[in-house]
């Protein structure tokens, strides 16, 4: 066989390989693209309070075998406007094979504080209920938000096995969160909700526990912070008009003094998640390689 056979061979075989390694995308009813081999599940009843019913939408992988890994995904939005149809970016996940839970929870409207740390402590307990039925490894739940939904996931991630703001505990033991994605979220309510520059949402959000300093740290992320503390991605634009860029800052030493893992991306003249294209990059591809690196991803 000649050489040039030999090369149109190997570009043949190339090809073939690479064609069979094309992922397939569907639209999903939400504008959600996932791969063709996920399945859907959409506006999944997790629990019910009143007349309110929460809702998510999830994104399984196949069943190869193997549990596989969840992002549990908060929308932001000053607790009081934002849902979860308008999240729709997990493509960085579904390509490692992930698993995706969209929720919605309670705005100010329906309840104040602490109604939406009890609806993501819900949706926790919901995965780990059912688990086996939707092949989730329960020792892999990452909490994922952004501003407000940052502030969720910190705190529902950090009081980790604590029933606190649990609802109902029937039929779960045990909670562990593996890891918490935190983009400009809000670490301390105590600064945020108070003095001269207090967010007028966040009073709002408080109700009738507004000025109580105490309740506040309560449903603050850094004052549970330990040397338990999941592992935490941190981004925070320093130019960020909304949630001080100093919140971040604090999160992050207190962690580092407690032994956390964590790794912290200040995007330079950024503001409440505008970012130009580089910063977009980083802020879809970072948390990946956080989480491959602290062992929660392969």
């Amino acid at each position: 066989m000649n050489r040039i056979a030999l090369i149109f061979i190997s570009l043949f075989c190339c090809l073939t390989f690479l064609s069979a390694q094309k992922v397939e995308y569907v639209m999903t009813k939400y504008k959600v693209e996932m791969p063709s081999t996920f399945t859907s599940q959409l506006d999944v009843v997790y629990n019910t309070v009143g007349d309110w019913e929460g809702k998510m939408d999830l994104y399984l992988p196949p069943n190869e075998g193997k549990p596989t890994p969840i992002v549990i995904n908060i929308h932001g939005g000053g607790w009081n406007h934002g849902s979860k149809e308008k999240q729709t970016g997990f493509k960085s996940f579904f390509k490692k094979g992930v698993a995706v839970a969209n929720m919605s929870y309670r705005l100010l409207d329906v309840a104040t504080a602490p109604a939406a740390i009890q609806d993501v402590r819900s949706v926790i307990l919901y995965i780990i209920r059912n688990a086996e039925k939707l092949n989730i490894d329960t020792n892999k739940i990452i909490l994922q938000g952004g501003s407000a939904g940052g502030h969720l996931a910190l705190v529902a991630g950090y009081i980790g096995d604590a029933d606190l703001f649990d609802l109902d505990r029937t039929g779960v033991d045990t909670v562990r969160i593996a890891a918490v994605i935190n983009k400009y979220g809000i670490a301390d309510m105590v600064p945020f909700s108070t003095g001269d520059k207090a967010y007028r949402s966040a009073v709002r959000w408080l109700g009738k526990k507004a000025g109580d300093k105490e309740f506040m740290k309560s449903i603050s992320g850094y004052h549970y912070i330990n040397e338990n503390t999941p592992p935490t991605f941190v981004i925070h634009g320093d130019a960020d008009p909304i949630v001080p860029y100093e919140q971040s800052v604090h999160l992050v030493e207190q962690l580092k003094r407690f032994g956390v893992e964590t790794e912290f991306i200040t995007v330079p003249g950024g503001g409440h998640g505008k970012f130009d294209d580089e910063y977009k990059s980083i802020q879809s591809r970072a948390p990946i390689d956080f989480l491959v690196r602290v062992g929660v991803l392969d």
